[in-house]
């Protein structure tokens, strides 16, 4: 079967698909409608789909040997969409805006064109349709809830589309991966409760203002990065979340900060962690206050496998359509808790491209205006399954 041709041939379902996910947005773990809507796509493909986790969904096409594991997230972000589509999302606090919807109609799409080609397959698909990555909870819940066992996959593959300004003479279809090393960084998210002593905004001398110590924490942790940090390594402490108070004449008794620590490379990260805390204490305390530190969502640097990942580029150039073109040596600051699979077995990831070269390329990732080009979701069901099924035959 030529995938691309038929994905081409279901190009209007792929897209209908695509625009329900994404009028019909949901963020972390709560995802009903987006389960529903999945489990009974599937069921009319003739796959028998299961839940996994609180929100996550499994199946399996083909039968024996092998297992490799085809993963989508389908979450969206808890913020307002301004993109002007027709088919935007109405609830004014959820957007997806980082393309999650394209991932998870890709993968309906690769798993009806498996479906329609099961008697072909040297071995089994196993679907990992995941909510929650933009928390970084859906992973390790579908870790949890048994993705990976019965059956044991022997490899994953996932993909990523990108958004963005592209030039006019780009080629159509683009993909980028990394062989040789670190593909995204590592992710420690952190908050930090400032405790102080309220008072009264006259007397400060009574009090032990939080907001003061808050901000002097925020500054000491940027020297980690200008002053401590490698400069071949790529680090990132960003504060995210600064609260406190609610009156403009009381000094409150505490104060907040959440933030991310990102790095490519484990004793970087190591130290980073290490001395944030440090900071963070050490500082409250020389003003009279204290700091606790929590991190509550932990994820690792996402390497692919190099036997894997230029296994999958190789099917990937084997599709017939010109301007087909692969970038290697790519790496990102962003994290992604496909990193929590990878770290257990041999794993791919690659990006599309799916930007535009005229005023709709504009605006990136996570951006309320963003917009993503859907004329890479057939290309991406069709590299979802060429990839799985000439990996089986391996």
């Amino acid at each position: 079967m030529n995938y691309y041709d038929r994905a081409m041939a279901l190009r209007t379902e792929l897209v209908e698909n695509r625009r329900y996910l994404h009028a019909n947005a949901e963020v972390g773990l709560d995802m009903p409608k987006a389960r529903a809507y999945i489990m009974k796509k599937l069921k009319e493909y003739g796959i028998d789909p299961m839940p996994c986790g609180k929100a996550g969904i499994t199946a399996t096409i083909g039968h024996g040997g092998k297992v490799l594991l085809l993963r989508a997230d389908m979450d969206a972000l808890p913020m307002r969409e301004e993109s002007g589509l027709d088919f935007a999302c109405p609830t004014g606090d959820k957007a997806h805006a980082c393309g999650h919807d394209f991932h998870a109609a890709m993968l309906l799409t690769a798993a009806k064109l498996l479906k329609e080609d099961e008697g072909h397959l040297k071995g089994t698909v196993k679907l990992m349709f995941q909510p929650g990555e933009e928390t970084f909870q859906g992973a390790q819940d579908m870790i949890n809830g048994g993705i990976l066992e019965n059956p044991v996959p022997d490899a994953a593959l996932a993909f990523h589309i990108g958004s963005g300004q592209i030039p006019p003479e780009a080629p159509e279809f683009l993909f980028m991966y990394n062989d040789t090393g670190v593909m995204m960084a590592s992710m420690d998210e952190f908050s930090i409760t400032v405790q102080g002593k309220g008072g009264h905004g006259g007397f400060p001398h009574m009090a032990v203002d939080p907001i003061n110590i808050g901000v002097h924490i925020h500054l000491a942790l940027q020297e980690l990065i200008a002053r401590e940090s490698d400069p071949g390594n790529a680090c990132v402490l960003t504060i995210g979340q600064f609260s406190s108070g609610s009156a403009p004449n009381v000094i409150p008794e505490r104060a907040f900060l959440q933030g991310t620590i990102r790095c490519n490379h484990p004793e970087a990260r190591e130290k980073l962690v290490r001395r944030m805390k440090q900071v963070a204490e050490q500082v409250a305390g020389v003003f009279g206050g204290t700091a606790q530190v929590d991190m509550p969502k932990r994820v690792p640097t996402l390497t692919c496998d190099k036997e894997i990942i230029q296994a999958m580029v190789s099917y990937i150039k084997e599709l017939p359509l010109s301007g087909l073109t692969g970038v290697s040596g790519i790496s990102a600051s962003g994290s992604e808790d496909f990193a929590l699979i990878a770290e257990q077995i041999p794993s791919a990831y690659i990006f599309l491209q799916a930007g535009f070269p005229d005023e709709r390329g504009d605006y990136p990732q996570h951006h309320p205006k963003v917009q993503f080009n859907e004329n890479v979701l057939p290309f991406g069901a069709a590299c979802m399954a060429h990839c799985a099924r000439r990996w089986l035959e391996g």
